[in-house]
């Protein structure tokens, strides 16, 4: 079976790589020049763990090929996967299908035999039957189907994701694309991974409601922490006795400075917006778009009043810029609020990240940051050492050698992953979330 990917962005390469690893004969199309003589050279856009090496072995056995060429990809495929970016609007935050629609009718022109088109990307219910229309529209006499295959490719996991997912969703109008799709994804079968065979409209949704829910986890497990420091309760023991609940679970139940990335905060808007045209409401989701944006500027001024209340010709160390380790990935994370606004507030910040700089200084203010080569240059001096994201070189810090550093020993902690008891032996002042300072 051959396959086209339309797009190299995250969920492209991971998808295409890790299909042409299951031995299919896959090519990946972009209309980016720079992009496609990058990955022809072995080397990959995105940091991934494992997805360059992967990339680069395939390459090597003649099952995976990169073009900028759409119509001479797709002269002898069997599927295309549209997997281009579908970005919030910026009038109402709605999914801009510009590109999807631009990539299914380009499919339309290029293709001439059978073809199954599969969105990979995130579009709102009823994106599949527009598609359509844009594809006979395009190309009148071509013989095709649409189906929709949603990603659920955590950002620095996403190759375990996708060997091994928790399931697979697959939205299909006819029996043809479901024989293909099950033939597809049969290496899966062998390890008796789930897969849902749905309506289009209820595999695009299914995405949608995923991502919302997990999310609305995680600000529901902040708001109990900002409870916690008020009653004096340990938000760590609170969500581990909820997570102990099989109807709850403890995953996504950490407290931290707000959730980020590439989904959530774009899918939770979408899915207020689609609800809103479907003239429905959801009040619970816009509920956390709105918690999850109050959260980041809470964040700053948690370090702000740790500091005694004002900021002034302090220098604050930062660890971690990405909203999450294992990845470069900058979107909505919180650090491109929170450190503005320290920065507002008239503060000298200094930041290390091991992936994440690069990006960084393309999208944080360019006066006013040190940028540190490791992470104890961050603290030479500084007046408060916060931590932004749990990467693990993050979790194995010379305590001694921080105290050292730091003109004043104040470590916030914002992912709480130091115990206070080992902070008071160190004889740092520590602050993190939902617990008792110490």
């Amino acid at each position: 079976m051959k396959i086209v990917f339309v797009g190299t962005g995250y969920v492209g390469l991971v998808s295409g790589v890790c299909f042409s690893e299951f031995g299919y004969t896959v090519t990946c199309v972009d209309k980016d020049k720079s992009k496609i003589d990058m990955l022809r050279k072995g080397k990959t856009p995105i940091y991934e763990p494992g997805l360059e090496a992967m990339m680069q072995s395939n390459v090597a056995a003649g099952r995976l090929f990169f073009s900028e060429s759409l119509h001479n990809s797709l002269q002898d495929a069997d599927v295309v996967f549209i997997a281009v970016g579908t970005p919030s609007r910026y009038d109402d935050g709605y999914a801009d299908l510009t590109y999807v629609f631009a990539a299914a009718e380009e499919i339309a022109r290029s293709s001439k035999k059978y073809l199954l088109v599969v969105t990979k990307s995130t579009v709102p219910a009823g994106t599949g039957s527009k598609i359509a229309d844009v594809i006979r529209k395009a190309n009148p006499k071509l013989d095709f189907d649409i189906a929709s295959n949603p990603e659920f490719l955590r950002e620095g996991s996403a190759i375990e994701d996708f060997m091994r997912p928790d399931r697979v969703i697959v939205g299909v109008e006819s029996e043809r694309a479901k024989e293909i799709i099950s033939e597809l994804y049969r290496p899966l079968k062998l390890t008796n991974t789930p897969i849902l065979f749905t309506s289009v409209e209820s595999s695009e949704l299914i995405k949608y409601a995923s991502n919302s829910f997990l999310a609305t986890k995680i600000a529901f497990i902040n708001e109990i922490a900002d409870l916690c420091e008020k009653l004096g309760a340990n938000v760590l023991d609170v969500a581990h006795g909820m997570g102990l609940d099989t109807r709850i679970g403890k995953r996504f139940l950490e407290p931290g400075p707000g959730y980020g990335g590439s989904c959530f905060p774009k899918d939770t808007i979408a899915l207020v917006k689609m609800a809103e045209y479907a003239g429905t409401r959801s009040r619970i989701v816009d509920s956390v778009v709105m918690a999850n944006d109050l959260r980041k500027y809470r964040m700053a001024e948690k370090i702000f009043e740790a500091c005694g209340g004002t900021l002034h010709d302090k220098k604050i160390a930062i660890l971690g810029l990405t909203f999450k380790p294992g990845t470069d990935d900058m979107r909505d994370s919180s650090s491109l609020v929170i450190i503005p606004e320290l920065l507002r507030a008239k503060a000298h910040v200094s930041v290390y990240d091991p992936q994440g700089m690069n990006e960084a200084k393309k999208l944080l203010p360019t006066e006013g940051i040190e940028w540190c080569k490791n992470g104890y240059d961050t603290m030479k001096g500084a007046e408060a050492l916060v931590i932004l994201t749990e990467w693990n070189e993050f979790m194995r810090l010379d305590l001694a050698k921080v105290k050292k550093l730091l003109k004043n020993p104040l470590f916030i902690d914002l992912r709480n992953i130091y115990k206070p008891e080992e902070m008071q032996k160190a004889g740092l002042k520590y602050v993190s979330i939902g617990r008792p300072p110490v």
